[in-house]
């Protein structure tokens, strides 16, 4: 037998129960959250509150705060004009687990989206959660992305060239010059331009 599931739009109330479903369920997917701040979660709710393409959706069991889902209305993909929504952070606390509370939060998701005149739903996940995306294979949910994520600090430490890198605390101006008359030196080439 399932357990009903009180639903509901997050409020910034909800920010500890929130960032405690955020720390248990990620530490279980080893996906463990940087910690933050309860001010800064709160600010994060009242700002998605005021938005009408975005809501956190919560779910409630015996009054505590079990369950929770992202919600963005958005396009499908840049090149796309039809509107999708894509959900996010499918979270239940593991001693909740195999309630059915996550197809509860999904089926507010599809509730959303078809008030909203929107007829496709995607889903992002974690990567380490196998559990997860095989309830959403099931569900019909194909694979048709890799989200990956970095700091922009490690991605520009990444993309910049050695030469430019500081070395002990400061750019090795003597290469980065001679680099530079290099590249200038060459001669223009048009047709290596297009």
């Amino acid at each position: 037998m399932r357990n009903a599931l009180d639903v509901r739009d997050a409020r910034p109330e909800d920010a500890p129960g929130l960032l405690h479903l955020w720390a248990e369920a990620g530490s279980r997917t080893g996906d463990a959250p940087t910690p933050r701040p309860v001010e800064e979660a709160e600010n994060a709710l009242a700002q998605i509150a005021a938005d009408p393409d975005e809501r956190v959706v919560v779910g409630f069991f015996e009054g505590q705060l079990v369950a929770a889902v992202h919600l963005r209305r958005a396009a499908m993909s840049p090149l796309h004009t039809d509107m999708a929504v894509h959900t996010s952070y499918l979270l239940v606390l593991p001693e909740h687990r195999k309630h059915g509370f996550a197809r509860t939060l999904l089926d507010a998701a599809v509730t959303w989206a078809e008030d909203k005149d929107v007829s496709h739903l995607t889903a992002i996940t974690s990567s380490n959660s196998r559990d997860t995306n095989r309830f959403l294979a099931r569900l019909g949910l194909a694979t048709v992305a890799t989200v990956r994520v970095a700091s922009t600090s490690v991605l520009r430490r990444k993309l910049t060239p050695e030469v430019l890198r500081p070395v002990d605390g400061r750019r090795n101006l003597g290469r980065l010059l001679a680099q530079r008359r290099s590249v200038q030196r060459r001669p223009f080439d048009p047709d290596a331009a297009e």
